[in-house]
């Protein structure tokens, strides 16, 4: 394969609550800065040079510009981005500058460093690019096009019979960009009663459905720098509020633990937010957390909603529904085992957020504390103060 073809598409060739996190920094927090790193989460040995290809591919990046027909797209789909953002995006590059790639013997590094405002784009493509790279040069054979299409028309064909509501959320690792637009075509197609659309904003233009998307875990890591551990869920949904007015209602509850969570996330939160997000931990003890808060405020949970995002497969989807089925509404986002079943071993990786820079301030390392323990991030000492600070075990 020519790793040359190996390049991004869109800018808008990433998931959506990337640029609706953009257009909250943008208004709140335009001088901070941070810092992201990548993570091999699976041990995966990258073969001689692999930098060299990822560097070439995140270089091209600077030519990535919105279009107009991209730019319509947002304004008729996303009424909650302000004009002046859709001005900004449209006016936005790349700064390659901003990435350090590094390699020794088969270790990968990368690095991200810049203004919180325009770094926030980088991790989605880069990871993406990083896997479709890993298995192009090392000529990993994947199955055919028609196999892709003939499993994920049975994936789909099985949740429309379960009678469950699914969304495409795996651009991050996904095998390949062919794979994935793939997969969206043939979740179009035959998931008629079953699938609401996709996280990736470039595809979801192309189906012509609304995309999906909130907030992810580093929109709580940063308010947790600059405010402060105690407070940093409450802050973080109150500033989320301040730019969405309403919209955009799932709220993410694992960054510090969803016990934590729950404890700020009072009766007007509770009444705002369609729903939660649940991304780590036993998902069946989520959801009965998750009814008996809304319980203990009152609030019927049938009227609000779950969104199942970790590590799903028909089987957990199928135990989590059986469950949640006339207490709760629920929906459920697949990644990985959408975009990168093709007869290879998915990648397991991520990049995260290290350190913030908030203005006038110092940096700082950044923390999550997941609900399990081995995807908590930070230093063992950050670490070890925000368990103090939060009174987690």
């Amino acid at each position: 394969m020519n790793m040359g073809s190996i390049k991004l598409q869109s800018i808008l060739d990433n998931d959506f609550y990337k640029l609706t996190m953009q257009h909250a920094v943008i208004k709140l927090f335009p001088n901070a800065k941070v810092r992201y790193a990548f993570i091999n989460r699976g041990k995966h040995l990258f073969p001689p040079n692999f930098a060299i290809l990822l560097r070439e591919a995140v270089d091209a990046m600077v030519y990535l510009k919105l279009t107009v027909e991209e730019k319509k797209f947002l304004a008729d789909n996303c009424p909650y981005l302000d004009p002046t953002y859709l001005d900004f995006l449209q006016g936005y590059q790349y700064d390659p500058t901003e990435v350090t790639i590094e390699q020794e013997g088969s270790e990968l590094k990368v690095t991200i460093e810049g203004y919180w405002y325009r770094t926030i784009l980088w991790e989605v493509p880069l990871m993406a690019l990083i896997s479709e790279l890993f298995y192009a040069s090392q000529n990993l054979i994947r199955i055919s096009d028609d196999e892709v299409k003939r499993i994920t028309k049975e994936k789909i064909e099985k949740y429309n019979d379960l009678g469950v509501v699914i969304l495409e959320f795996g651009t991050r690792r996904r095998h390949s960009y062919k794979v994935q637009s793939l997969v969206n075509e043939t979740l179009n197609a035959f998931g008629t009663s079953s699938f609401l659309g996709t996280s990736n904003v470039h595809l979801a233009m192309l189906q012509n459905r609304k995309p999906s998307g909130t907030h992810a875990h580093e929109w709580f890591m940063y308010h947790a720098s600059q405010y402060g551990f105690k407070v940093a869920n409450a802050i973080s949904l109150e500033n989320w509020t301040k730019v969405y007015e309403g919209d955009l209602g799932i709220a993410l509850t694992d960054t510090y633990t969803t016990a934590v969570f729950f404890e700020q996330f009072n009766k007007k939160y509770s009444k705002l937010f369609d729903g939660v997000r649940h991304d780590s931990g036993d998902p069946i003890e989520f959801a009965k957390k998750t009814i008996a808060h809304y319980e203990q405020m009152g609030i019927d949970p049938k009227s609000k909603i779950i969104v199942f995002s970790d590590s799903l497969n028909f089987d957990k989807v199928k135990v989590i529904a059986d469950y949640c089925r006339g207490k709760i509404k629920m929906s459920f986002g697949i990644g990985t085992n959408f975009s990168n079943d093709v007869g290879l071993p998915a990648m397991n990786m991520v990049i995260k957020l290290t350190d913030t820079k908030p203005e006038n301030s110092h940096w700082e390392g950044a923390v999550k504390l997941s609900d399990e323990k081995n995807k908590h991030t930070g230093t063992p000492k950050m670490i070890d103060l925000a368990k103090q600070v939060l009174g987690i075990e």
